[in-house]
């Protein structure tokens, strides 16, 4: 199977094969429309396989989220040690829209059945990974209140709850008219990050 990100190495683990096949396959197939056989077909596996690695299409799908959140784990590092709380967010900003670019598989999946309801139960499927990036933008708002840069009214969970809804409607958009041939898809990653500092410079204090 050939990755159409380019740069990763063909996986030679039965896991990986897997992981690497469902998830070109929920991208380009959609996730109901995409059948355990499918995938262990295309990665020269068995479903018996998928049910020992990864316990269903469920728990599949959470583990490709899982991983991209993983190889994702130096945004939050780097982010740590940058300078202002501002100069923080808007560099979380930069590093999460770059990553998306460099694999738009990972992109599609995040935004198109990230939010799909579990088979089993009314929760809705919400990884480690994203915990970790939507506790991290409010830690950052958190300091910003504390030191009087938000505008009066404004809390960290309001304003990170705009930001990251903002974010995640246009890369949506971004995605959804890319594949229906909408205007939207002339939306680029700069335009992305000047809206996104518009409405976060906008809430404030100018400070």
């Amino acid at each position: 199977m050939t990755s159409q990100q380019g740069t990763r190495p063909e996986p030679e683990s039965s896991h990986d094969r897997i992981l690497e096949a469902a998830k070109s396959l929920f991208s380009t197939r959609g996730f109901e429309n995409t059948s355990t056989a499918k995938i262990a077909k295309e990665a020269k596996s068995s479903e018996s396989q998928l049910v020992k690695h990864f316990g269903g299409k469920e728990g599949l799908l959470e583990a490709i989220f899982d991983d991209g959140w993983k190889r994702m784990g130096y945004m939050f590092e780097a982010v740590e040690v940058a300078g202002t709380p501002r100069e923080k967010l808007r560099m979380l900003l930069d590093l999460f829209l770059r990553v998306f670019e460099q694999d738009p598989l990972l992109k599609e999946l995040m935004l198109l059945e990230g939010r799909r309801i579990r088979k089993d139960s009314k929760g809705v499927l919400l990884t480690r990974g994203y915990g970790q990036f939507v506790e991290m933008v409010e830690r950052i708002l958190t300091v910003m209140d504390q030191r009087g840069e938000l505008r009066k009214g404004l809390t960290p969970p309001i304003v990170r709850s705009a930001l990251v809804s903002l974010l995640e409607g246009m890369l949506r958009e971004q995605v959804l008219a890319a594949r229906h041939s909408l205007s939207a898809a002339h939306l680029t990653s700069e335009n992305v990050r000047e809206v996104f500092n518009v409405v976060f410079d906008a809430m404030l204090t100018g400070q």
